[in-house]
């Protein structure tokens, strides 16, 4: 999988410049203000990943399909303008499940996981939770991660 991505990422040119592979149709903006942690952000299929404000993702972050994780918004009375904000971190040992929206400002604890199909709006700094929802809340809390 990583020798396709590979090929099709830096002989076709689909987002040829981002240094880590990314799979052919997940679309990366401003890949220089991406700290991508040690799993490769954006492998999965049809993620969306915005880092003009800055992205910080931590070790072992599992990123599922169609996830986007957007760091910059519109000002809401210039549309043509955008806001500068806060950088999204994202902690040690998280799992971001299927079509997740991560939006600016969001800071994320170690081992949260996030339910598929989630609108993440606000920060979650605790450790050990699952979170779910549009917007999410925590759901469940869960044990320390045990695959270090």
């Amino acid at each position: 999988k990583l020798i396709k991505n590979w090929i099709i990422q830096k002989l076709l040119g689909f987002n040829r410049r981002v240094p880590w592979p990314v799979h052919w149709t997940t679309k990366v903006k401003s890949y220089n203000k991406i700290i991508p942690g040690t799993r490769c952000p954006g492998l999965s299929p049809g993620c969306y990943i915005d880092g003009r404000n800055g992205i910080i993702i931590g070790k072992n972050v599992w990123v599922g399909p169609n996830v986007s994780i957007i760091s910059m918004n519109h000002d809401l009375n210039d549309y043509s303008k955008y806001i500068k904000e806060e950088s999204i971190v994202i902690g040690d040992n998280c799992w971001l499940g299927a079509g997740t929206i991560i939006l600016p400002r969001v800071k994320l604890g170690n081992h949260v996981v996030v339910g598929a199909g989630s609108v993440v709006t606000k920060s979650f700094n605790e450790d050990n939770i699952m979170i779910a929802g549009s917007p999410a809340k925590i759901i469940k809390y869960i044990g320390d991660y045990t695959n270090d």
